[in-house]
């Protein structure tokens, strides 16, 4: 069941650590250029996983319940002071990017997408690995780039992709009468998780300090709505 998340952790290990061996040889002015340049094309990834969605409506409420939930329990925040006790763990010196930073925008990039959702039910539904062992090439391409400028948060991030993606993997038995009796669920779903990724794109390019973790849970509502709407 988690042979596709056990790749996809290896793959964020290796490309974090090939990053990292390159952060202290790229020039900041070209790291910074490249990490804008990465903001685009999640921007992009983001807006094309959004087009898949039949229901507005239910992005919507997903959205606002999702956003009430995070809020109030303070995702973001303890994301961050997680991120921070690490940091004091693993004190890095010099640069301009913290490991909080790090770990936090690439566990959110690499946690929150429609390939995570997907490809971690249909490892846990089907056995099928074909999706996360794509998602795996992305995201080692990615954890390469984004551990040249975010140094060792990115590769702490690999823990939460292992949690999170087994999680989906191992709970996706619990859901899947509801997945397998209303197809819609999955689509809407990814509409919601392609929204946080427009928010963690923004956020990488400096327009916005969205905090994208408290809008984690509007991901799962869709599962509820869809009975209803």
């Amino acid at each position: 069941m988690l042979i596709g998340t056990l790749v996809n952790t290896a793959a964020v290990i290796l490309g974090a650590l090939i990053g990292m061996g390159l952060g202290n040889v790229l020039p900041e002015r070209l790291r910074t250029t490249v990490m804008s340049g990465l903001g685009l094309c999640t921007l992009f990834v983001g807006i094309s996983g959004t087009l898949g969605g039949e229901n507005q409506l239910i992005t919507i409420i997903s959205m606002v319940i999702g956003a009430i939930i995070g809020e109030l329990c303070d995702l973001d925040g303890h994301l961050n002071r997680f991120a921070e006790g690490l940091e004091k763990k693993f004190r890095k010196t010099g640069g301009k990017v913290s490991l909080a930073e790090g770990f936090v925008t690439a566990s959110l990039l690499f946690c929150v997408g429609a390939m995570t959702i997907v490809g971690a039910l249909n490892d846990g539904l089907m056995g099928d690995h074909q999706l996360l062992f794509t998602k795996s090439t992305l995201d080692f391409v990615s954890s390469v780039i984004f551990a040249s400028s975010l140094g060792l948060g990115v590769l702490l991030s690999a823990g939460a992709v292992f949690v999170i993606q087994g999680s989906i993997a191992c709970l996706a038995s619990l859901v899947a009468p509801v997945l397998q009796a209303n197809p819609a669920v999955i689509p809407e779903m990814t509409v919601v998780g392609s929204l946080l990724i427009i928010g963690i794109s923004l956020n990488m390019l400096g327009v916005t300090k969205l905090k994208v973790m408290n809008y984690v849970p509007a991901i799962f509502i869709p599962i509820a709505l869809c009975q209803f709407m």
